[in-house]
């Protein structure tokens, strides 16, 4: 029956004209339907070749998992059952607000009502060769089928741009098609504004797994090909072969049809709350709309704006008012969700659950005991739950501890894990890498009379391997023990992790952990992205342990690491230019006094380490401070650094009348080749020319004391809140062995110290005559070392000044409004 018949004779029809026959308006006619039923003769314009269809279904379609027939939502039958005018595949191209009709090129079509859903369009990202045959968008049927087209090709290679949602789905269709796949994402990790980094990992993993390959961080410069698509170039060269190029780095209202008829338009087309457009007669919904500032991309809000936009038109009241969303991936044996606001605020909490060898995490975000955000990654049954509390507000004190583990736990006793462990039986596994037994553990404690980690792993091998049963036999042992187990012996590194920096060292190296959010998922972090306390260790002890895989995280360092200066009382910072050995010349002072002038630098002093220290540096001054002290040839002096500070020298046998050695030039040479050189805390060197020792050289980390006989190798002292004289490690007979045996002393330290850790500290810890041992009488060993140390320099040794001058980091850069506590002087 058609929508007029039911009509009285004397009750005129108004014309409606709806353009776009999307999702959105296929559900607002849907709702008008039944709201208004008979009141509107309908005429409906698609750009589309074809009616209302789910769009949510491309990806199943893409990856042939569906077929287009199984995801129509209004077939040829229904628009006729309801009269409607269908005129699909023709593009309005104006509305003339003042006649009231719409332009196609079939002419003008009239409206008593008109409503605007044309959706989104995608973002084009303007690089040069944007328009080569094979680059493509993924929001409709053609792109799919074009996409399955090429993926018929052999051997056919298609690159993402954009890890975002739509991106991702796109990967995995296409891969399903047996295509190469690479993903490239300008953020950190994919789904970023969806995802915590942590989730974002563990879904950047799994796609991998499938034979996806992902690149984060990835800058594209340029389409590259003749005729057609050939690859994609990165700003920093690398290139990926490509016969297609999908695009999908976002999506912006299309509204150019409301521009050019001079309706409200701020991002999207403004509407009220009954979806009402700046015309009384014109309304919109979907994409292209602009509610209360926000465009929602999301189904469900778009959803709630046709039953809104309904109403209104059966002039029934009705509001359409901002709504919380839920995202969920929709990749075949991916399950990730999310929902609400889950970033990081002072005023909030967080709760996570991590199960590393299901790959599970989930966090919770909490503010005034109300769950404000939810991310969930591996199981996610348990989202639509959090989604209802976070759209209710509701007050999860009394849940408090089984809150996390979903809604089967509620209404049942806290998890106590320590009753769990005192309830396996003696034959129960606990260290699996060395077949070690509850029995055998709690037996040796017992026998042994064993009150320490380090004490169970020698009798038993119980966590001496990988270390992941670690927390299991600290339970046994508290258990055991009672009030005599002192886990103090075993510190955690911070509150985030049950483990000690010796364990998570350990870790890293028998897992072959190569990330943060890797560490963190593998070593089931109590948080979602760690604290100041763990991501700074977390980051060296990647560095160190992996020179050339992993990438320094800058944004896990402290403030004066992260912009190459100390900063001052006032908020001002200093800079300090290298001097090798000590040594500079004319050009060097005179660009210090020249850059001193220029950019008003209140203060110049001389540092013990004999270098020329400028302070009082705005913060955005520093790269151009940099830019002049570098066309000079001058590189951070890294005064900030927990890494190589200085080699301080004496002038040595070139001008001391008691000089046994060329101390300036060995100076230098340490200097030079060991500046960039990262290391658990600050690193001084000092080189004397003779035992009157004017370097101070047996104060310092490591010294040298110049002997007639060749050189002393000196290391672990300090001269700061703890005063210490070095300890003898050994005799060098030449400036190479010299070399050689306090490049591998430092790869031992860097390989084996905690974050923070002094070398004095380290040695007392491990041992003067391990150290020895193994530098010294082991010359293998030694040689072992200082090629590791050797192969890091490669990477270490680029100034992060001149990186900055040619525009990395320039965020950090911006004036400062306010400042917060300076960081501790070193």
């Amino acid at each position: 029956m058609l929508a007029s018949e039911t009509l009285p004779s004397a009750t005129r029809t108004e014309r409606l004209v709806v353009i776009g026959a999307g999702m959105a308006s296929g559900r607002a006619l849907e709702h008008i339907f039944e709201e208004a039923h008979g009141r509107f003769d309908v005429t409906l314009f698609g750009a589309e070749p074809r009616g209302n269809y789910n769009r949510l279904m491309l990806s199943p379609v893409l990856g042939g998992e569906k077929a287009y027939e199984q995801i129509i939502t209004h077939d040829t039958a229904w628009y006729a059952a309801h009269g409607v005018s269908t005129r699909f595949g023709e593009t309005v191209t104006a509305i003339d607000r003042q006649r009231k009709v719409v332009v196609s090129r079939h002419g003008e079509t009239p409206y008593d009502k008109l409503i605007i859903a044309t959706g989104s369009a995608p973002f084009i990202i303007p690089l040069p060769g944007k328009d080569l045959p094979g680059v493509m968008a993924f929001r409709d049927l053609d792109d799919v089928n074009a996409m399955v087209e090429a993926a018929q090709r052999p051997n056919a290679r298609a690159v993402i741009i954009g890890g975002g949602l739509l991106g991702l789905e796109a990967a995995a269709a296409l891969r399903l098609r047996g295509m190469e796949v690479v993903v490239l994402h300008i953020a950190g990790h994919v789904m970023d504004r969806q995802l915590d980094p942590a989730a974002g990992y563990l879904l950047q993993r799994d796609l991998e797994a499938r034979g996806i390959k992902v690149h984060c961080k990835a800058q594209t410069k340029a389409i590259l090909g003749q005729n057609a698509v050939e690859a994609v170039v990165l700003d920093d060269g690398t290139t990926y072969g490509a016969d297609i190029v999908v695009m999908a780095a976002g999506i912006r209202p299309e509204t150019r049809l409301a521009v050019d008829a001079g309706l409200h338009v701020e991002r999207g087309i403004v509407v009220s709350d009954q979806m009402v457009t700046s015309d009384p007669d014109i309304f919109a919904l979907g994409e292209c709309v602009e509610h209360e500032k926000i465009v929602y991309g999301l189904v469900a809000p778009l959803y709630d704006q046709a039953k809104v936009l309904a109403k209104t038109l059966a002039k029934t009241d009705a509001a359409f008012r901002p709504v919380q969303t839920a995202t969920q991936l929709k990749v075949t044996g991916v399950s990730v969700y999310s929902a609400g606001d889950f970033a990081d605020a002072e005023d909030r909490e967080e709760i996570v659950l991590r199960d590393a060898t299901s790959g599970v995490y989930k966090r919770l975000v909490l503010k005034d005991d109300r769950v404000i955000g939810a991310v969930l990654y591996g199981e996610t049954a348990d989202g639509p739950w959090f989604f209802d509390m976070i759209r209710k507000g509701t007050d999860t004190r009394e849940m408090r501890d089984t809150l996390i583990f979903g809604q089967a736990y509620q209404g049942g006793a806290a998890l106590d894990p320590m009753a769990a462990v005192a309830a396996l039986p003696d034959d129960a596994e606990i260290c699996g890498c060395n077949g070690v037994c509850k029995g055998a553990i709690t037996g040796a404690i017992v026998s042994k009379g064993l009150t320490d980690l380090d004490g169970v792993r020698a009798h038993t091998k119980a966590s001496a391997s990988c270390g992941s049963c670690t927390h299991l036999v600290e339970k046994l042992m508290a258990i055991t023990l009672g009030d005599g187990y002192n886990p103090a012996a075993v510190k955690p590194m911070c509150p985030c992790t049950e483990y000690s920096h010796g364990d998570v060292r350990r870790l890293i190296q028998a897992k072959g952990l190569k990330s943060i959010p890797e560490v963190m998922q593998e070593l089931e972090w109590k948080t979602s992205c760690g604290c100041a306390k763990c991501r700074p260790a977390l980051n060296y002890y990647l560095v160190a342990d992996w020179p050339g895989e992993y990438e320094d995280d800058n944004q896990s360092r402290f403030i004066n690491e992260r912009v190459h200066a100390n900063i001052q009382k006032d908020g001002t910072y200093s800079v300090v230019p290298r001097m090798w050995g000590g040594m500079t010349n004319p050009k060097e002072l005179r660009a210090i006094a020249d850059v001193a002038d220029k950019f008003a630098i209140p203060a110049v002093k001389v540092t013990g380490g004999q270098r020329i220290d400028l302070l009082g540096v705005k913060k955005e001054d520093l790269p151009a401070v940099w830019a002049d002290l570098n066309a000079a040839g001058m590189v951070s002096g890294a005064a900030y650094a927990k890494g190589l500070r200085t080699v301080k020298t004496c002038v040595g046998s070139d001008w001391c009348r008691f000089g046994t050695q060329d101390s300036t030039g060995l100076g230098i040479r340490i200097e030079k080749f060991m500046w960039g050189a990262w290391t658990p805390a600050k690193l001084k060197l000092a080189v004397s020319g003779c035992p009157r020792n004017c370097a101070e050289a047996t104060c310092k980390d490591i010294g040298v004391i110049c002997v007639d006989s060749g050189y002393d190798i000196h290391f672990a002292g300090a001269a700061g809140l703890d005063i210490k004289g070095t300890e003898l490690l050994g005799h060098a007979d030449s400036e190479d062995e010299a070399l050689e045996i306090i490049t591998a002393l430092t790869q031992m330290y860097r390989e084996q110290g905690h974050y923070l850790e002094r070398i004095y500290k380290w040695a007392k810890r491990v041992g003067m005559d391990t150290i020895k041992g193994a530098i010294i009488d082991d010359l293998a060993k030694r040689r072992h070392y200082a090629e590791r140390f050797a192969y890091s320099q490669q990477f270490a040794q680029v100034d992060p000044w001149e990186e900055r001058v040619n525009g990395k980091d320039a965020h950090e850069f911006a004036a400062m409004a306010e400042f917060g506590l300076p960081q501790a002087a070193e």
